[in-house]
Parts: structure tokens; sequence; C-alpha cells
């Protein structure tokens, strides 16, 4: 220490007076500093400040700005735009000191093993498609909360169906059962349809009885109490986000493949947590029955038109089904169509109401039959399966007649359905960027006559038995 009072003040950036002021009162520059409590320029709403607390008081969910808009309107010329900030300050502190009493939030220890909780989350902003095509979904999010173990699953809607397929998906994940289940207030899961009551629904308690878990909700408009869950919600989007860039793009092949890399993200992040889920574990219930059955059974009868009607949505089906009674399984993303014991067709789930789906291979070769019906065919639309094929319709209308060039275009679809529809597509927009009229001819001609493609013939392996009878003698030598 050189104890120079000049000195020490100049390295402490103050000049040497104020230093030795500092020195002699023995107290540090914040300990001199004095609360102001005079105002610097005077309250511009002190005349009108107590009618305005009079309001607050007998209606404190009134905002600031509403305030400030309706004394503007009463005190025209009196106010500015410029001092709406200052009046929301006053407003606000007044709430602080005067205001009703604010609802408290109290932090809970959550218990290892003793519930998961389950919520539905719009993903459609992760951008993901599948084959190119948007895929606006949501996910059936599943968390323990003591651990934040969590599993997902795609899904179009907050159905039974969905709520089904993800919770028994996380359990089967798991391999044990945790005391209780709990959802929000979703229609799906809490509401009886048939009477629109509060309280659980049949299918759900039905869930809930088979896996011998206890349905559990949150109170009407109070989703914090399945807080847990909510906030895992986002976290899991911004995961699968930045998975997403280091994948490198967002298309995949499949709902399928899109769900499996899903799950494995979950997996991976799963696996840091494994100590607090070792100890969830440790207190569940084993697993001990099969899957319960994720979809709903309907029968249907096949109508003239080739089709079937699934909650409120058209497909259609091969025609040789006409007629016929089918057994319709529904699942969340997809339907499987059953005649007898056999499965006979595999459809993707419209998303919504009122929609339909028209497969032009079961429906082209009767077109072909009675072309007459094209112009006027309800669900004509669906047969234009591109920008590509609808330019290869307007060209042969343009320059065949709407009669022949709707025949050349039924045509040109019977050839796509025989063989590779994306060949006949390549062909048609080949032919358009020359300028040339896609006739059936030159498609054919070009593509070739599109044969089935066989698996090739092989001839059967002979195969020596007396191999296996040394390997059986060798083994038994060395048990000897």
């Amino acid at each position: 220490m050189h104890g120079e009072v000049g000195l020490a003040s100049m390295r402490s950036g103050m000049d040497r007076s104020t230093g030795r002021k500092y020195l002699r009162v023995r107290k540090l520059p914040s300990e001199l500093r004095r609360p102001r409590t005079w105002r610097t320029r005077p309250d511009p709403f002190a005349e009108d400040w107590p009618e305005i607390e009079a309001r607050l008081a007998e209606a404190p969910e009134l905002e600031g700005l509403a305030l400030f808009e309706d004394l503007m309107n009463r005190r025209p010329g009196r106010y500015q735009e410029g001092q709406i900030r200052t009046f929301q300050r006053r407003v606000k502190d007044w709430r602080a000191r005067n205001g009703p009493e604010k609802e408290v939030f109290f932090p809970q220890n959550h218990r290892p093993g003793e519930a998961l909780q389950t919520d539905f989350t719009h993903a459609s902003e992760l951008g993901v498609t599948i084959q190119g095509q948007p895929f606006p979904h949501l996910l059936c999010h599943v968390v323990a909360p003591y651990s934040n173990w969590q599993w997902a699953t795609a899904c179009h809607s907050e159905s039974m169906l969905a709520l089904r397929r993800g919770v028994q998906a996380a359990l089967f994940q798991l391999g044990r059962v945790p005391e209780f289940h709990q959802t929000d207030n979703s229609t799906a899961a809490t509401h009886d349809l048939a009477t629109g009551k509060r309280g659980f629904n049949e299918a759900y308690l039905a869930l809930m009885r088979y896996f011998g878990m206890t349905p559990r909700t949150t109170g009407i408009g109070e989703k914090e109490q399945n807080g847990d869950v909510e906030s895992a919600n986002g976290a899991l989007k911004r995961r699968l986000k930045q998975h997403l860039f280091l994948r490198g793009n967002r298309d995949f092949e499949s709902v399928e493949a899109y769900e499996a890399w899903m799950q494995e993200v979950c997996a991976r992040a799963n696996e840091r947590r494994r100590v607090k889920v070792a100890a969830e574990l440790a207190v569940m219930r084993h697993l001990s029955v099969r899957a319960f059955p994720d979809y709903d059974e309907v029968m249907v009868r096949v109508s003239q038109e080739s089709a079937i009607r699934i909650k409120r949505n058209s497909y259609s089906v091969p025609t040789r089904l006409i007629g016929e009674q089918v057994r319709v399984r529904v699942f969340e993303l997809h339907l499987e169509v059953w005649h007898g014991q056999q499965q006979v067709l595999r459809l993707d789930r419209l998303l919504g109401e009122y929609r339909h789906y028209i497969d032009y291979r079961h429906v082209i070769h009767s077109l072909l039959r009675k072309p007459g019906a094209f112009a006027r065919y309800r669900h004509r639309e669906d047969l234009f399966l591109s920008l590509t094929w609808r330019k290869a319709y307007e060209v042969l209308v343009e320059h065949e007649g709407n009669r022949r060039g709707e025949v050349s275009y039924l045509r040109l679809l019977h050839r796509a359905g025989m063989g590779m529809e994306s060949e006949v597509e390549a062909v048609l927009a080949l032919l358009l960027e020359a300028g040339k009229v896609p006739t059936p001819e030159q498609v054919k001609a070009l593509v070739g006559d599109m044969e089935p493609t066989r698996a090739p013939e092989m001839a059967a392996p002979e195969v020596d038995l007396h191999e296996y009878d040394a390997l059986l003698g060798a083994g038994l030598q060395e048990a000897i």
C-alpha cells in the first residue's frame, strides 16, 4: 500500500477531493445516495387520477390502454398518444400496491413411477413432408414427470384412436405400467360423447381398465396441472427441429419412416435420463397384457360407385367388391379393408370430413367401357394425377376434340395402371415439352409394352443332408 490519497483516487477514476470525502465519511458512494422523494416534472394525470383509481377498484380487469383511450375521448386535446406508456406504468404500479390478489402456483415434487401425462401438440411447424407432400399432423406426446422420459406418435387429430395408439406405444416401450394416467380435458379422453357431460367416456375407461391404470384429469381451465408434458411439448419440437437440420432434409419415404426417426430421437434423449428412468421402472408394475387393438372396426357395403364411406369420407375400392359387405379397420393414420378373412386393401386415411379419395386404377376399366361418364363424373378431379396429366388432357382435347380427347386420356390412365405410372408421366412431360400431342400410341412407343415384371426363375439348390450328420456327430463327440 502506498498510502497516498491522490494516487489511489486517480487509479479509481475520481478526483482527489472526492477521494478525501469518501475517506472522511467512511462510506461507499452507493451508501451516500438518497432516494428521491420529489417529482422532476408535474404529474400530467393528477387531476383525473382519483377517478381512474375508482374505476380500477370497481373493475380491476380494466387494461391501461382501454382506460387511456376513454380518457382521451372524455378530455379531448388534453392528452397525447405519447403519454400512453407513462399511463400504463401508473396503472401497473397501482395494481401492484392495491390490485386484487394473484394466484400462486406451487411447484410439485413428483414421485417416481406414479403417473404418465399425455397431451397432443401441433407439429406442422416442423415442415415435414412425405414423398414431397406436406404432412400436417399432431403428436401424441407421453411423458413420465419424474424422469421426463418421453415417447411420441404421429396422428391426425385428438381422437380416441390417436390417444389409444399413443398411450400403449409408450407403455410397451417402457415395459412397465404406472399407477395413474393423466390428461387434460380433451374431448377424446374425458367427455361422455353421447351425453356431452364432463367425465371419462367408456372407451377411455376400458383402455385404463385393460392396462390397470387409474385415470385422472386436470381441472377445467387448469392446464398448468398437466404442466410437465405441456412444457415438454416445446422441448420435444425444438429437439426435432435441430435433428431435422442435422439430417439435412425434412422429407421422408413414409409416415412410418418419419415416426421411426422421431422415436429414435426420443430414445437417444431418454438414454441420458437413464438414472431417473431406472428409479421409475423399479416401482412400476410389469406390463403383462398384449397390445390393445388400436383400431375401430366397422362393417360397410361397397356402393355402386365402387366406394365405401368411412367417418364421412369416401374411398374407392376395386370394382369386384361392388355390392359386397367388407370389414374396415379404422386406424388413426390408415384404413384396412378386409373381405372375409383376407385383407384386400390398405389406404391412407383422409384428414377432415366430406372428402374423397378415388384411385384411378379402381375405376379406369369401367370408364373405358363408359367414356361418356367422364365429362360429368363427380370425382373427375381425382383422375388428374398431377399438373403434367392435366396439361396432357387439355392438349388432347384441344387437338382431338372433347370426346376423342377424353378417350385418349382414359387410355393413358389405363396404360399407367398397367405398368409404372412414373414412367408414363415422364414420357408425357417429354412430349409436352417438345410441343407434341401425347397420344396413347406415342406414349406406348416410348414406354414399351410394359409387361408385368416377373420374378427370375431359380433352380432349387441340392442339399446334402450328410453334412448335417457330420456336424451333429462332431457336437456329440465334444459333449462326451
